[in-house]
């Protein structure tokens, strides 16, 4: 372990937030980019991405039931967390997160993907039987119409939910960086950009999961993995990862420029303690080596990248990216979080960070959060199948549908 430098003060050893807070705004920026990446396909039309619209729905809903899991665990005694609905305080910006968390959940995420799988509900639930078809049949909420009106409702309606969903993940993503960079008496959190830095990075992270999702799902499925889809997909990741790098690079200069008496412990932080963390896995890593694959094989203006390549080999530089672009966003919110602690409040030492692998704050806790969002999402497909063929398939059997319920009348 590496020894304090300058001045520190003993309450100043350890940190506060660690490894926990850290997974958190990781989890709830897969969520805000999945959700928007979904809203492409259903508000702007994007046919391209159609084939992943259900799928980010269920990735998004699997994430946000995970999300807050690693506060109720740094709390250490998380049933007092129902606390804020029973005392709101509306002046908290922490406090306001559980009512931001239930209108996501309830009001968007729920309602969106009930109206959107209403109609395949009644199909599923109406042609077998068993466990899955009466948890179907539930789910269907007694609306049973598959009426042409009936219908034309549910996609209105799941149209405006989406609409309003939008603004609702720039809220939940970005009021995590509002949080930091309204702490003022922190250098290194306290900026303007923070809110709209953490957004743009959701954005990369969500898309760059369901690139990674979508190809997996595929070759699981023994399916042919629609590279239209994931050339789209690849050029969208490589426009927001443009844009996030910016403002990144605009939010450093803006604090190298602001910084006065702090300048010399954030100088000394960044050449010693977070140089593998930010310069090597966030910059180098995570940022400028998939911008650069994504500028020579994504398909942007033109159909197809600087330099061809066979779908083979574009299919494998994506995955790379992917998850390049992963190890880059949690890196991100690794130098955000324990970054923003390495240094003392005098501003004349830096202290360190050690990692636990067993505890409440450890390692395997924060694996295990990071890992249950997949089981989850694993759950939700066996019961809500996102697939174009199974989607196909509860379309061709409202006419069986139709002609049965009279019988059954």
């Amino acid at each position: 372990m590496r020894p304090m430098q300058g001045y520190v003060y003993p309450n100043e050893f350890e940190l506060h937030w660690g490894l926990l807070i850290v997974v958190y705004p990781y989890l709830t920026g897969l969520v805000a980019g999945a959700f928007i990446l979904a809203s492409l396909a259903r508000v702007f039309n994007v046919r391209e991405v159609q084939p992943v619209y259900r799928l980010s729905l269920l990735t998004a809903l699997a994430f946000l039931i995970a999300a807050p899991l690693p506060l109720l665990a740094h709390l250490g005694r998380p049933e007092r967390a129902f606390e804020i609905f029973l005392t709101p305080n509306l002046r908290s910006a922490m406090a306001m997160f559980g009512f931001v968390y239930a209108w996501y959940l309830m009001v968007v995420l729920l309602l969106e993907i009930w109206f959107d799988y209403r109609k395949d509900l009644v199909i599923w639930s109406r042609g077998s039987t068993g466990v899955l078809s009466l948890v179907r049949r539930i789910l269907t909420l007694g609306a049973t119409d598959l009426s042409e009106g009936a219908l034309r409702f549910d996609a209105g309606a799941g149209k405006l939910i989406t609409i309003v969903g939008i603004p609702s993940a720039f809220l939940l993503h970005g009021y995590v960086g509002f949080i930091f960079g309204s702490v003022k008496a922190n250098p290194w959190w306290s900026s303007v950009l923070m809110p709209v830095v953490f957004l743009f990075s959701a954005i990369v992270s969500g898309i760059a999961l369901m690139l990674l999702i979508f190809m997996i799902s595929s070759l699981v499925r023994f399916k042919r993995v629609d590279m239209a889809c994931m050339d789209k997909l690849a050029a969208f990741l490589m426009y927001a990862l443009v844009v996030d790098f910016s403002l990144e690079m605009l939010d450093f200069t803006q604090r190298l420029y602001e910084a006065e008496e702090s300048i010399r412990i954030l100088s000394q932080m960044l050449s010693s303690r977070l140089v593998l963390s930010l310069i090597v896995l966030q910059v180098l890593v995570g940022t400028v080596l998939p911008l650069m694959s994504l500028a020579l094989v994504a398909p942007t203006v033109r159909k197809q990248g600087l330099v061809k390549v066979p779908d083979e080999l574009r299919r494998l530089i994506y995955f790379v990216v992917a998850v390049l672009i992963q190890i880059g966003i949690f890196s991100t919110r690794w130098n955000v979080v324990i970054g923003g602690q390495l240094f003392s409040k005098s501003l004349r030492g830096l202290t360190v960070y050690k990692i636990e692998l067993l505890g409440i704050e450890g390692m395997l806790t924060a694996g295990a959060i990071v890992v249950l969002p997949l089981v989850i999402l694993l759950v939700l497909v066996k019961l809500l199948p996102p697939w174009p063929d199974a989607e196909a398939g509860a379309t061709a059997g409202i006419g069986l549908g139709l002609a049965v319920s009279p019988a059954r009348r």
